[in-house]
């Protein structure tokens, strides 16, 4: 698995460039950003059916299997601390720490990061995709957008480096990233994948992990 090497604290100072019109995006760079901001206290809501170690070691799992679905993409752990920062390395990812708080700070700072590298686009995933499998079906000219099971939150999010887009992650992210889309005058491509729409927040979310993976 390719992968890039170092790491980089990059600080959002920068006032980013206006919006502008994609090209088809045949020539893209692309990189891969995980946000991941620490393993302590990892799924909180998943308290009330796993305890602190069972929640630690979910998470793990679920951010190797992100790492593991960039293929041959060079993926970037987006986090301030140091035991992520760790594991990313020994999984054979580079860090981007940001030094920002804040989740749309940070992988915007990320992206800047990545823009001045020379990437054209970055596909940002989040760490709790347990059946992830393939990233890069996550594209197309402008925004591709691979939503989560429910419509609201976007578990998956691919964009150019270069038109000003603004992350809006949080609740509804999903419609506030098209209406960024659309600000931007990009097309926003839908990507519908089974194993990208199920992140793993809510104790419902475990149980149908498990429904889709354990034999009957």
């Amino acid at each position: 698995m390719g992968r890039g090497a170092g790491t980089k604290t990059h600080r959002l100072a920068a006032a980013m460039k206006t919006c502008a019109d994609l090209s088809d995006g045949t020539d893209d760079r692309i990189s891969v950003l995980v946000p991941i901001r620490s393993f302590d206290a990892a799924k909180s809501r998943l308290s009330t059916v796993l305890d602190e170690a069972g929640r630690r070691t979910l998470a793990r799992s679920m951010a190797a299997a992100v790492v593991a679905a960039a293929g041959e993409l060079p993926v970037f752990v987006v986090t301030d601390d140091d035991e992520v920062a760790h594991w990313a390395e020994q999984s054979g990812a580079a860090v981007v720490a940001p030094a920002i708080r804040g989740l749309n700070e940070s992988v915007q700072a990320a992206l800047a990061v990545r823009r001045e590298a020379g990437d054209t686009r970055v596909i940002v995933a989040h760490a709790d995709l347990p059946l992830a499998t393939d990233l890069a079906l996550v594209t197309g000219p402008g925004v591709a957008i691979a939503p989560d099971r429910r419509g609201d939150g976007s578990n998956v999010l691919s964009v150019p480096t270069d038109a000003g887009f603004r992350f809006n992650y949080g609740p509804g992210s999903y419609e506030a990233h098209c209406r960024e889309a659309a600000r931007c005058r990009l097309p926003v491509t839908v990507v519908h994948d089974p194993g990208l729409s199920l992140d793993v927040d809510h104790p419902e979310d475990l149980a149908e992990l498990h429904a889709r993976t354990v034999e009957p």
